[in-house]
């Protein structure tokens, strides 16, 4: 049954991130939806945030976590003391629109099958041009390499309303994330040996195999500082590529892993000894660690428990072809350029 106004849970993740509450809860807190809470989980701040937050806005809910369980975990242990039909994973860095939960809602109210969608995330640096994390709705090749609508690799297009359209999608960023409740606990949220990075790809790759859809809405707005809760760096880089080789062995079938993930591998290699002999050791370091730690992590992971499947081919946003040759090759360097000639 399609409710009116459900209730909306907006959940921040906060570790030591004062700083981004004080700048970002107000336009949080202005949100125009009426039927919402705002819940602030803590992953055991050190600095005085939790302090700062009950004093100065005693309306939102603080529920603490025992020590930094990164994002994965942090999130999972929050979310099963919230009630609400609908969860938004909101990071601590994100500035959002006036309207930006209505078009989400109506879209997803909409259609049984939609199981999360994020809104259109530029940078709150230069609010023309698409953010890094998450962009317009995140795509995956054919090698599980994760891009988006508006960026490619390290290349951000500027928005000038090429994705202005509603769209299914591969992944949406957990930078903003919308999500029907029962569907984050029925799927096992996130998978809380990822820590932090990637996780939000792998819920929604086993949301899709279970028949369920993701999509983008651009009629929401939201800006994204970007590298706000987790630095760049070697920790950050270690993180994507193991979190990466891990999630596609987990979602791959054991035909594709056996041909794929050599590939993989083997262009990680290539790239960390092209950034050594260009004096990267941090890049270098840290794909060698990522590897080490995968293959400990294959050796010794346990099998984990499933929903329902659906056919591979009714998965949506997948580039069937290889994002590395297009880009570095062929110098193709945006969504449309690579994706739109096989469309």
């Amino acid at each position: 049954m399609v409710q009116s106004n459900p209730l909306l849970a907006i959940v921040i993740l906060n570790y030591n991130g004062r700083h981004y509450l004080e700048k970002f809860l107000p336009s949080v807190l202005a949100s125009s939806y009426p039927n919402k809470k705002i819940i602030v989980g803590d992953n055991a701040s050190t600095d005085d945030s939790v302090r700062w937050l009950a004093a100065r806005y005693p309306e939102i809910e603080i529920l603490q976590n025992d020590e930094n369980y990164g994002f994965a975990k942090g999130y999972n242990q929050v979310l099963k003391r919230v009630k609400a039909d609908y969860f938004v994973l909101l990071n601590s860095d994100v500035e959002v629109t006036a309207g930006w939960i209505e078009p989400v809602l109506q879209l997803m109210q909409g259609d049984s099958i939609i199981a999360a969608c994020q809104p259109k995330i530029l940078s709150y640096a230069s609010k023309s041009t698409f953010e890094y994390a998450g962009a317009a709705g995140g795509w995956i090749d054919v090698l599980g390499y994760p891009f988006a609508r508006g960026r490619v690799f390290d290349v951000c297009e500027e928005d000038t309303g090429q994705y202005d359209v509603a769209a299914p999608v591969f992944w949406a960023s957990g930078a903003a994330l919308f999500i029907k409740a029962h569907l984050f606990i029925e799927a096992g949220g996130f998978d809380e040996y990822f820590f932090a990075h990637q996780e939000e790809i792998d819920l929604c790759w086993r949301l899709q195999k279970a028949g369920y859809t993701i999509m983008a809405c651009p009629q929401s707005v939201v800006y994204h500082v970007g590298a706000g809760t987790l630095p760049k760096g070697r920790r950050k880089v270690f993180l994507n590529l193991r979190n990466n080789l891990v999630m596609l062995s987990k979602n791959w079938s054991l035909a594709e892993k056996l041909w794929k993930l050599p590939c993989r591998v083997g262009l990680d290699a290539v790239a960390a000894y092209r950034s050594l002999f260009a004096g990267d050791t941090v890049f270098y370091s840290a794909v060698f660690k990522a590897h080490v730690a995968f293959l400990v992590w294959l050796i010794s992971h346990k099998k984990t428990r499933h929903m329902s499947r659906v056919k591979p081919a009714c998965i949506q946003g997948v580039y069937k072809r290889s994002l590395v040759f297009q880009y570095f090759i062929k110098g193709k360097k945006t969504f449309d350029e690579i994706v739109g000639e096989t469309q």
